[in-house]
């Protein structure tokens, strides 16, 4: 049976009344209360006798019924005058954007209350919320949000949701439904300094504690996996191997590798045959690699097939012999000679080979790795761990594009192995797997995301159980079709206008959330945005503090729900 939403205890004290407006254009609500009583960013309600409206407030204008009293100084006016103007010649007007409608039914005590309530129960009407596509009357009453109405749009803490923030006039919880965030790829955004770090640490630590999904962090600057210093508030900042112990697994690069003097539970090595001339290619602007380059590199995986790049690294660049006629010319085992076989320029050749030394010679790339890292990876994923893979000495561009490329590339084809396998077999499918990446501009951008395995992933939704968590500073950067992809948005302030309509495109009511997003308060608060969360929401972001880790100890460890065959009733929850 159909619950109806539930009133506060206190209904809170109206704000305003209607006035005017559109579906479109936004509601404007006339202000009872003091003008700087109400922020942008508040959430709102409307009442009417059938439906509820939930909105935002995004823009707070004054206006007067006589322009001469609002350019004369009241304070030059009797009290009594002065406080008969305020209010009612004098006036202030807010914006009311409503972006969900929960229509309650009809009144209890009338007779069409009862068929309403059976085709509710029969799942022939729903009541909701739902998209807004009518209007309140005029004067219909408008109040701030209660907890109760926080809680029926966002839902309460316990099971898949965690709080993300709290609504930023009245404080209330807000939560982010974890099991629906981890089905699409989603992304955390923010200017350099608005704590975007911090703020992926709080969404890691929710998905490990609700554990809905396991995460492969590509941790490039070594910020997430031990503990940390604040510089701005000089405290310690604990890691989420603190917090969570074995069930988080930290992975470094090469041989005696450490993490900020910290032996890892592991280390990486990725063995030459690893590598795809793709690789390479994506490096291109790196390497500074001309356009022959694409050229050798074809011809070198036509001849050798996957041992190209431990072949063409064991030829000698310049070496020479002596021809029958005394002649010096390119050996055999020469860069120049093997070009020669094969009809490729020696100079194009030569160039490459001494431009791919900087890889061939990393401490972290062998011949023959010890042990197969990428398959114990794909082990602890499998069996609800967690890793984080850190860079430690290699945080350059090189190191993070050539390894989190290979591995994502490769643990993908694993995740695909196993859902067909599912499919076909009738087992159980992958464990739903979480890829966060950092500097996402630099693997996703328009010229590469279509030859990179995370485009692959963006494009593909949740289709093999892997998504993608992007985190950036830049997201004009980033592919537009990539963007598109993104399910929900999570984002502190964005200075640059191009940053901003990147945010935004593709979501319904951008023009109304574009100066919402431009006045956040850095390092305080952020927006959610997108298919993930029902409605947009500025909050005030959750403290990551002593609380914050006593909570996600006391509350890590196993869900009881074991993956369940993915439904018609699923696909249409997902899609609308």
């Amino acid at each position: 049976m159909f619950d109806n939403p539930k009133d506060s205890a206190g209904p809170a004290a109206p704000l305003g009344y209607i006035v005017g407006g559109g579906l479109k254009s936004g509601l404007r609500v006339r202000l009872t209360v003091p003008a700087d009583s109400v922020q942008e960013g508040s959430f709102v309600v409307c009442d009417t006798s059938r439906y509820r409206y939930y909105g935002l407030v995004t823009d707070l204008q004054l206006g007067s019924t006589d322009p001469r009293f609002a350019d004369e100084k009241s304070d030059r006016l009797p009290e009594a005058i002065r406080g008969a103007l305020y209010g009612k010649t004098l006036y202030t007007t807010l914006e009311m954007y409503s972006t969900l409608l929960m229509d309650r039914g009809p009144e209890l005590t009338s007779p069409e209350r009862e068929e309403w309530q059976a085709r509710v129960d029969r799942g022939e009407e729903n009541p909701g919320p739902k998209p807004v596509k009518t209007v309140p009357a005029h004067h219909a009453p408008v109040r701030p949000a209660d907890a109760a109405d926080v809680a029926a749009i966002f839902g309460e803490e316990g099971g898949d949701n965690f709080v993300i923030g709290h609504t930023i006039e009245q404080g209330y919880p807000v939560c982010l439904d974890l099991a629906r965030f981890v089905k699409r790829s989603s992304g955390i955004f923010g200017a350099t300094g608005t704590g975007k770090s911090f703020l992926t640490r709080m969404v890691l630590a929710g998905l490990m504690k609700t554990d809905v999904a396991s995460a492969l962090v590509f941790d490039m600057h070594n910020e997430y996996g031990y503990d940390d210093r604040d510089s701005d508030r000089d405290k310690t900042v604990h890691g989420l191997k603190s917090m969570f112990g074995q069930k988080m697994q930290i992975a470094a690069l090469g041989k005696g590798a450490r993490v900020r003097e910290n032996s890892p539970d592991f280390t990486l090595e990725l063995a030459l045959s690893d590598f795809g001339t793709a690789d390479i290619l994506l490096l291109s602007e790196t390497l500074d690699l001309n356009d022959t380059a694409a050229v050798v590199l074809s011809a070198l995986e036509r001849a050798h097939r996957e041992s190209w790049f431990a072949e063409f690294m064991k030829l000698r660049p310049g070496a020479t012999v002596e021809d029958d006629n005394g002649k010096r010319i390119p050996a055999p085992d020469s860069v120049a000679g093997w070009a020669t076989s094969h009809n490729i320029h020696p100079a194009a050749a030569e160039s490459l080979h001494r431009k791919l030394q900087p890889i061939f010679h990393k401490s972290y790339v062998v011949e023959q790795p010890a042990a197969d890292a990428v398959a114990a990876i794909a082990d602890f994923l499998e069996n609800g761990k967690h890793i984080i893979l850190s860079f430690g000495e290699h945080d350059n561009e090189l190191d993070y594009i050539v390894v989190s490329n290979i591995l994502t590339r490769r643990i993908r084809q694993e995740w695909v192995r196993k859902m067909e396998s599912s499919k076909s077999l009738g087992g159980a499918p992958p464990r739903p797997m979480v890829i966060v990446i950092e500097e996402a501009h630099k693997l996703l951008n328009p010229q590469v995301a279509g030859q990179t395995a995370f485009g692959t992933i963006a494009r593909e939704l949740r289709k093999y159980n892997v998504t993608l968590l992007i985190v950036d500073q830049r997201p004009s950067g980033i592919d537009d079709e990539v963007m598109s992809q993104l399910g929900t948005r999570v984002t502190g302030w964005l200075g640059d206008e191009d940053d901003i309509r990147a945010v935004l495109s593709g979501l319904a009511g951008r023009d109304q959330l574009r100066g919402m997003l431009a006045r956040l308060q850095e390092k305080e608060e952020v927006l959610l945005l997108g298919w993930g969360v029902k409605m947009p929401i500025p909050v005030r972001s959750r403290r990551y503090d002593e609380k914050f880790y006593g909570e996600m100890r006391g509350r890590s460890g196993p869900s009881t729900k074991r993956d369940e065959p993915y439904t018609a009733d699923d696909l249409n929850r997902d899609l609308f």
